[in-house]
């Protein structure tokens, strides 16, 4: 028997609306509301859609208060314990773990998408050397349009698989040319011969002079930051991937717009913002002065890396990634890293202060994942570019279950308006 539906009574006209109850599988009832402007002729008014379920999804499940997430129903701990980034990618985009025959399928067409264009590589190359990554990954990923026009039916599942595995595979390569070319570096290519983040590693610093070794500990960090970055619900920028993806328009220009969203200090550039901080703090005794200035109103200065839109607890990845990082510096010879050791005490003291406390003010996921990206050399400006290519498989399976949705509008939501009312046009001679 389902639930109930709620009831709006508008008060001045006694007007009644029902306000049917959907239920999914875990997590809050939503109301039904599309039809409360017919019935009542009002909109609802949630800035920044904070409370408004905007989409139907069974990829990820996020319990804010009791710090759970999920993938496909997975709980990431576990995943992040015992899975890789590729099974995980398998996951995400079809629903369930993959056999190992489908994994090897799998992981051997993401090998073989690897290269590409060399038009691309000439693209890259017409960047400005100091551009940012960012800028130059969005650009590039946009223009593969014009480089795989043959296959961009987004009705046709095919067209949908051949697009899904060449946009995984790809990012990787073109990030690292974004790399070379700010370093000034022959671009290195891909290896068929190594997994996927090690080949990411190799093109990133392996040079035409000498070899180049993988080191499996920091290709196994890799591959755990990618897999707690896969994916995180309704975010900013997998929704504006379904936004962009609802018009109809190609996926490599919807991913692009994600790169794009993603690209934003609040959002993905966090990790390189938590650094920023830490450089500013430069000393454990300087913690309490600045902890001040992030209660003071007047001042400017945020505490980054702590807090979170959705959850009102512990970040479950930033306990795993937490972890992880005091690892992989003990593994690299850096256990005595001055930033690690002032974030650590910058968790400390500020668990302990009850304004942040009181107001659920927890490391996130970016707190660390910064410390480790630094650990494995890559610079500060591909931070954001690290996460953009794992989040890619997240972007790629939301837009799939958009695409694959009967129900599927283009999005389009209202406002309050609050500008002029009707005026008429005054000739510029006649105005004063």
């Amino acid at each position: 028997m389902g639930k109930p539906d709620y009831e709006l009574i508008n008060p001045a006209s006694g007007t009644r609306s029902a306000l049917p109850v959907r239920s999914g599988t875990i997590g809050p009832d939503c109301l039904d509301i599309a039809g409360i402007t017919r019935d009542q002729g009002v909109f609802t008014f949630d800035p920044a859609f904070s409370v408004t379920a905007s989409c139907e999804s069974k990829i990820t499940y996020i319990d804010g208060d009791a710090g759970v997430l999920l993938y496909r129903g997975y709980p990431v701990e576990q995943l992040a314990a015992s899975s890789s980034f590729m099974e995980v990618a398998f996951l995400l985009i079809n629903g369930e773990l993959p056999g190992a025959a489908e994994l090897t399928a799998f992981r051997t067409s993401i090998t073989r998408h690897s290269m590409i264009n060399e038009s691309l590589l000439r693209f890259t190359n017409g960047f400005h050397h100091n551009a940012h990554p960012m800028s130059m990954v969005s650009a590039v990923v946009a223009s593969m349009a014009a480089f795989y026009y043959d296959s961009m039916d987004i009705y046709s599942p095919r067209h949908r698989e051949i697009f899904s595995h060449r946009i995984i595979a790809k990012l990787p390569t073109i990030a690292a040319a974004a790399h070379k070319h700010a370093l000034g570096q022959p671009f290195i290519y891909p290896r068929n011969d190594l997994d996927y983040c090690s080949n990411m590693l190799s093109m990133f610093f392996a040079v035409p002079c000498e070899e180049y070794q993988v080191d499996p500990v920091a290709a196994k960090a890799l591959d755990l930051l990618f897999i707690l970055h896969a994916d995180h619900e309704q975010n900013a920028s997998t929704t504006t991937v379904r936004l962009a993806g609802s018009t109809g328009t190609n996926p490599y220009a919807a991913i692009s717009a994600g790169v794009s969203a993603l690209w934003g200090p609040a959002h993905g550039g966090a990790n390189e913002a938590v650094l920023n901080m830490l450089e500013e703090i430069g000393k454990a005794e300087n913690i309490p002065k600045y902890l001040a200035l992030v209660k003071d109103k007047g001042s400017h200065s945020k505490l980054m890396g702590f807090g979170h839109r959705v959850y009102k607890n512990f970040d479950p990845r930033a306990k795993i990634i937490r972890e992880a990082c005091h690892r992989l510096l003990a593994k690299l010879g850096q256990q005595d890293d001055p930033l690690f050791e002032l974030a650590l005490r910058l968790e400390e003291i500020a668990l302990k202060d009850e304004y942040f406390v009181s107001r659920k003010l927890y490391p996130n996921v970016d707190f660390y994942s910064g410390l480790i990206y630094s650990a494995l050399k890559i610079p500060r400006s591909m931070f954001t570019v690290m996460f953009a290519i794992a989040r890619t498989v997240g972007w790629v399976a939301h837009w799939l279950e958009m695409i694959g949705d009967p129900a599927m509008r283009i999005a389009r939501p209202r406002q309050l308006y609050t500008g002029p009312t009707q005026r008429d046009y005054v000739a510029v001679a006649q105005r004063r």
